[in-house]
Order: C-alpha cells, then structure tokens, then sequence
C-alpha cells in the first residue's frame, strides 16, 4: 500500500512538472503560438539519420491555421521558437497573405533527430501588433548555401535569398504566379537563366557541391537541362533525358551520367544531384535513384538553368525553388528538404494553437468567433444592422400601443357614461382645453363622427319648432363611410413598420445561412489546396462558418416573438375600432334619426 501511495505521488508531482512546462511561454507580448512537430519517422518523411540546419517550408493554409486574423497583417510579428521554448530559429517569410489566408516561411531547423516519433518540434508564435519585423533570409541558410531562387520577387529584381547574393546575370523565364512555392518561373524553348562564376558557386572535389530544384516537364521525349555549372570542357549538371532524370559529370569525353531507372510521372518533382567523394548522386523526390563513381575535379564556371552553355538541351517546362550549396548535402537532409517542400508535405505536423493564459481561459464561443472569415462577419455586419432595427421598431411600437390602449380605455369609460347626447362629450372636452386623451384613436372616430354629424346639423340651433333636428339615413351611410375610410387609415398606421419584422424572420435565417455555405466552401477549399485532411483542419472552420447562421436564427426568434405579440395588440385594437364605430352611427342614428 505504502509502496503505491510514493508511485502515485511521484507520477503527480511529474504530471505536475509536465504541465507547468508545458504552459511556458516564449515572450508574454505574444498572444498566440503553434506547435509544429516533425515526423521523421517511416510513416511521415522517413529520414532515418539526424540533419542539421535544414530549411523548413512552413505552408499556413485555412487548412491548418484558422488565425491570420490574430497576426499582423504582413506577418511581421511571426516568431520561430525551438522546443526549448527559449531559443529564436531564424527564419524569412516569402509571402503572407493574410486576405487570401496563405503563408509560406522558411525555417531554418538546427536539429532534426532522424527516426524520432514527432519529437522534435518549433513553436510559431504570433498575434504582438507592436512586434517588428525579424525576417532573415540570408541567416535562414548555412553557410554552404550558395544561391537559393524562389523567384518570389519580380523578373529584373534580386531573387538570390542566401547570404552570398548571386544575382542572375541574365533571366529571361516567364513569371509562373501559380507555381508549386508561391511564385515560380516558365522555360520555352529559348529562355534561361544564367549566373556568372563566382567564388561561393565553385565546385570542389574535396568538400563537393549539390543540385536540386523543383520540376515540372511539359515535354520528356528529349534531352532538357535543368541546371548545371559549367567551364570549358567540363560541367556538373541535372538534366531530364527520354522522361527519366539524369545527373551528368563531364570532362572532355568522359561522361559520367547516373539515370533514374522509372520515369518521371505529370506534376511536380524534387530533383537533386550530388557530387563528393568521387561519387555521381541523383535523387528523385528525395530518395536516391542512382550512384556512380565519377572523377571530380575542381570546377568554377557559370551557372545555366533551362539550358546548357551552348544553347542546347533546352528544358520546357515550369521550375521552382532553385538551390545550390558548395557541399555535398546528405541523404537525409535532401529528404528532408523534399518532404516539408511539397505540397504532400509529411515531414511538418501542424500542432494546436494556444493563447497565453491571462487568468481565465478562453471560451469556446470566443475561440469560435476569432475563426469568423471576412465574408461572415460581412453576413454578421448585416444581420446585426437588421437586429437593432427590428428591436427598435418593436420597442417603439409597443410603447406606441400602449398609449393608444390607454387612451382608449379612459375615453370609453368617459362615452359609456353619455346616454343621451354624443355631442356632450366633445363639448365637456373642448372645454378642458384638448383632448385628454392622448393617442387614443377612438377619441379620433368619435371626433370625425361627430364633425361629420354637425356637417349636417346646427348645434347651436337645437330644436327647430319644437322639432329634433333631423340626420337622413344616407346622410348616416355616409357617416359610416368616412369613418370607415379613417378606421382603415388608421389600421395603416398601426401596422406600419411591420414589414421589417417579417423581413428579420424569414430573411435573417436565410442570410444566415448563406454565410455558412460560403464560409464552408472556403474551408473546404482551402484543404483541398492543402492538400491536408484532418479534424483539425475541418473543424474550426466549419464552426465559424456556423456562427452566421446562429446569428441569423438570433435575429429571426426574438423578431418571430415579437410580431406575434405586436399582431395580436394591433388586432385588438382594430377589433375596438371597429366595434366603436358600429356602436357610435347606431348612437347618432338614434339620437338624430
């Protein structure tokens, strides 16, 4: 017994440890952070040896981060913390859209443990609106990268984001705004880029140089240059030959060519060559597909892509993020880089997102409200215009009402007590100074009544002979008539507004409903551009896109509720006015008949 009370006190006090660490916080200026893992073993990218200072290309998509809203709107306040939760990674951003909900940064990762289960890990922090910018491109790199392109910045403008800013020196590819990172680059059959000899892009024998780039052939009957470097009679290159792709070393006659044995399938493909250690290596997609023995030597010539130095071997087709390092890059670093590059990116694992706590912790309903998209709270914008209109109306109406019903009882306790004269009410009323009635609107019936009746007769007159002065009966049709014609007036006047209400109850849900349906279409379609199914990625979304239906359903009960109980006061008093009216041209007729 003793022995169980010490082990389950000491697995509190660890639970305790865990959770503490666990809730630690980088900088408390930053509202928000993300946890990201990496997944390197076989059933995520499957790189089996540790890596150091990898580039990570993180893809924030409404499939896995539902909070652009929370961050600036540049991205400037993103901050990379490694899973000390104390150390900054350095890092870029090559595009943040936060309209459009898309993000691409690179991260450059010290340490990635091969074979680990999702043990090693960044956390992204964001949501700081006085945080500065802190991108670093050129830190982003090791120092053995020589160029790195990912064409994110106009033709004609810088593009190398390494530290050693190998420009090109000729650049005649299309622009590709759709291309597999952000932005990209098209080769027809005459256009390359070319970037002139410089010291960080020599190849040498002893420490080696590696290839890679991203690829997407239109046409693979022929033989297409990718990249290569190039001097006189040598080069290092990576070509795509009868479909399939090739490394090639040359040196006057003798050429060494490593060949994938499968040919490339449609889409985008990672293709990297290796050369060190008298060794030729290809690798397709991060795996290696071929390895020859090749006699390197020392190389410093000017690097062609979509072409060779002659004009020949041209490639058509679509390239993306072009890199070069003065090294020879492992197998497992090239895998790595493939698979967090791609959009079927295994090697991230896109964790929860947690707010600083600040005492009390976020609800549900909050947390649902900050996933809200542009176009529902547009919905939500008018839905509430239209909730603050009807309870206005409502409040308004009632109060409208009540002074009518009032007024109304006062004055039937006052024309009940006349039994014989009807005109005697009017004149009691007069000399008090106006009505003392207020609203009431069959103190206005029996006025237009009575006006009509003295229309008529004289009251002055009185008896004319000895005789009752008389009022025909079409003289009380017509009577009837006018106050007819004021009574529906009247009705008019109470049921004014009213069509607002039926516009808030049937209108509101529909409203409702249809920023649900959009807000689901743009979930749906930011996954499927993802590329990323999970709950994860499907319920926050969906969630927020409900929010402009229960606002709509907020809108229609209390409008439905009202106008019930407004129709029902307004038709009583209908039913009043309509029964006074019977009641005073049965009361003229008698008296003036």
């Amino acid at each position: 017994m003793l022995r169980t009370r010490i082990l389950s006190s000491l697995v509190l006090a660890l639970g305790l440890l865990g959770s503490q660490s666990a809730h630690a916080w980088w900088n408390d200026e930053w509202a928000f952070r993300k946890e990201l893992t990496f997944n390197l073993t076989p059933a995520g990218a499957d790189v089996a040896s540790n890596v150091q200072d990898v580039p990570v290309l993180v893809r924030l998509s409404l499939a896995n981060f539902t909070y652009f809203n929370d961050a600036k709107p540049d991205g400037s306040d993103l901050r990379f913390i490694a899973a000390d939760d104390k150390t900054p990674l350095k890092f870029h951003v090559e595009k943040f859209d936060a309209q459009s909900q898309i993000a691409l940064i690179w991260v450059r990762v010290p340490q990635l443990t091969g074979g680990a289960e999702k043990t090693d890990k960044v956390y992204l922090y964001y949501g700081n609106q006085k945080a500065k910018d802190a991108s670093d491109a050129a830190g982003s790199y090791d120092g053995t990268t020589s160029l790195v392109y990912h064409f994110a910045a106009p033709v004609g403008s810088p593009q190398d984001s390494a530290s050693y800013k190998n420009e090109p020196a000729q650049l005649t590819a299309e622009a590709n705004t759709a291309s597999l990172i952000g932005n990209g680059v098209h080769f027809s059959a005459d256009q390359v880029i070319a970037v002139n000899a410089a010291p960080s892009l020599t190849l040498k024998a002893a420490s080696g140089m590696t290839l890679s780039a991203w690829v997407r052939p239109e046409s693979t009957a022929s033989v297409a240059q990718v990249v290569g470097l190039e001097e006189g009679g040598r080069a290092f290159s990576l070509a795509i030959e009868s479909g399939r792709a090739v490394a090639h070393w040359r040196d006057g006659s003798k050429d060494v060519a490593v060949r994938a044995t499968t040919d490339l399938t449609e889409g985008w493909h990672h293709l990297a060559a290796r050369a060190s250690s008298g060794k030729l290596t290809l690798f397709v997609d991060g795996t290696v597909a071929g390895e020859s023995p090749a006699p390197l030597a020392d190389l410093a010539g000017r690097l062609i892509v979509g072409a060779t130095a002659a004009g020949g071997s041209r490639y058509v087709g679509d390239l993306d993020e072009l890199q070069v390092a003065n090294a020879a890059r492992s197998d497992g670093w090239i895998r790595a880089s493939a698979r967090s590059q791609g959009m079927d990116a295994p090697l991230l694992v896109y964790g929860g997102d947690a707010q600083k706590e600040s005492g009390a912790s976020e609800s549900y309903f909050t947390s649902t409200l900050r996933n809200v998209t542009v176009d529902g709270w547009v919905i939500i914008g008018v839905l509430a215009v239209m909730f603050v209109a009807s309870i206005l109306i409502m409040i308004f109406k009632i109060i409208y009402l009540n002074r009518i019903a009032s007024g109304n009882v006062k004055f039937m306790a006052d024309y009940q007590s006349i039994v014989d004269d009807p005109a005697s009410l009017e004149s009691r009323a007069n000399q008090n100074g106006g009505s003392p009635y207020g609203q009431s609107t069959l103190w206005r019936l029996y006025r237009l009544g009575m006006a009509e009746a003295h229309k008529r007769i004289d009251p002055q007159q009185g008896a004319v002979d000895g005789a009752q002065q008389v009022i025909g009966a079409p003289a009380i049709e017509a009577i009837r008539a006018t106050l007819d014609a004021s009574q529906t007036r009247m009705g008019q006047s109470l049921g004014n507004q009213m069509v607002w209400l039926t516009i808030s109850i049937s209108g509101g849900p529909f409203l409702g409903l249809l920023g649900t349906v959009v807000g689901v279409m743009i979930t749906f379609a930011a996954i499927a551009a993802a590329g990323e199914v999970n709950v994860n990625a499907i319920a926050p979304g969906t969630a927020a896109a409900l929010v402009a239906t229960t606002a709509g359903l907020a809108v229609a009960i209390p409008c439905l509720f009202g106008y019930n109980y407004l129709n029902t006061r307004i038709k009583e008093i209908t039913t009043d006015m309509r029964v006074f009216v019977d009641e005073l041209v049965a009361r003229l007729a008698e008296t003036y008949s």
